[in-house]
This record gives structure tokens, sequence and C-alpha cells, in this order.
């Protein structure tokens, strides 16, 4: 016979497992600020993106940005699912499924960001985003096709 647990007993386990949790993050985070060169690394970084974003923003994004740059590559990524995101929603169909084909041809993983839009986008978006990223180039085919994805599996 399994001794039954009541709900007593797995709130206050819970309780106790959030508390040691937190303190853990407590105990780190301190141990994290306390390094010699913390305020140095952090001044370094925080001056590193914010030259960063003011010479982004001084000159928009046209086409894919260098591919060696993961920070450059990161950001366009997100700018084009934001931009594609934004278009969708008000109901600029054709401009948003164009960001979203260029998001996914920036994508290090193309075939799990197509599987997340397959389950997230209507059908018909979906479609016209496998149709035009067919349209971008043998890159992108590339990666849809690895996702085993047909265009038919849609309808």
């Amino acid at each position: 016979m399994v001794p039954e647990i009541s709900k007593t007993a797995i709130g206050i386990a819970a309780g106790v497992c959030g508390t040691i949790f937190l303190g853990y993050c407590i105990y780190f985070d301190k141990q994290r600020r306390s390094q010699p060169d913390f305020k140095k690394k952090l001044h370094e970084k925080r001056k590193a993106q914010k030259e960063s974003n003011s010479t982004h923003a001084a000159k928009p994004t046209e086409g894919m940005p260098d591919l060696k740059d993961d920070e450059a590559v990161r950001r366009y990524f997100l700018q084009e699912v934001q931009l594609g995101e934004e278009m969708l929603a008000t109901g600029e169909l054709e401009q948003g499924v164009e960001h979203l084909a260029n998001a996914v041809a920036a994508c290090g993983v193309p075939h799990q960001l197509l599987q997340v839009f397959q389950s997230t986008l209507p059908p018909q978006v979906f479609h016209m985003l496998l149709t035009r990223m067919s349209d971008l180039g043998s890159q992108t085919r590339a990666g849809a096709s690895n996702t085993g994805l047909i265009v038919d599996d849609v309808e």
C-alpha cells in the first residue's frame, strides 16, 4: 500500500524548494558581483552595446547581415520576426510573410523555426511563407527541405 501525501505536505515541499532555489540564485549573484572586475566588465559591455545600438540605428538593415557576426545576425533575426508579426497583426500579409521568410533565412535552425510557424500561423499564411521561401534562393530552400514539410501538408 502506497501512503498518500497530503496537499499541505506538497505545498510545504514546493515552498521549501522555491526558497532553496531563491537562496541559490542570491548566493551566486552575490558571488558574481563580488568579482574584482565585475563593474569594469559590465561598464565595457554596456558601452559596447550602446555603440552597437547607435551604429545599428544610424544605418537601417538592407538585407542579410554579415553571417560571421553572430550578434548582427541575431539582431537581424529578431527584427525580422518582430516586423513580420507586426505586419501580420495589421493585416499586411505579403509584407509580414516577407519578413518572416527573411527571419527563416537568417535562422541557424530553420527547420525548427518552420515547425513553430506551422503550428502558430494560419495554414494559408504558412503556405504563403513556404511559397515565398522557395523564391528566396537555394540557401533558404535547403533549410526548408530539411524540415520534411511539403506545401501540400498544410492544405
